[in-house]
């Protein structure tokens, strides 16, 4: 593995996706966990409700202050 000043940037973000891939992949089985009597489309629904309305992320996935960052018109 490279030292992580020589990650490049495309690397870092390829790392990331990977990363919020496996929590979405683990997500999905704590979720066929609890509801085992549900289909596969109503599993993926519970996803898509989860990955949008997560509890404790409604300003964000982090603490902190809320900061409204300005828009770029074209």
């Amino acid at each position: 593995m490279k030292e992580p000043d020589q990650t490049t940037p495309s690397e870092k973000f390829r790392i990331t996706m990977d990363l919020f891939q496996a929590g979405v992949d683990m997500m999905r089985q704590n979720l066929r966990r609890q509801y085992r009597d549900e289909s596969n489309h109503e599993i993926q629904a519970r996803l898509i409700k989860w990955l949008s309305h997560r509890p404790g992320a409604e300003q964000g996935d982090c603490t902190g202050r809320v900061v409204d960052w300005p828009r770029k018109v074209s």
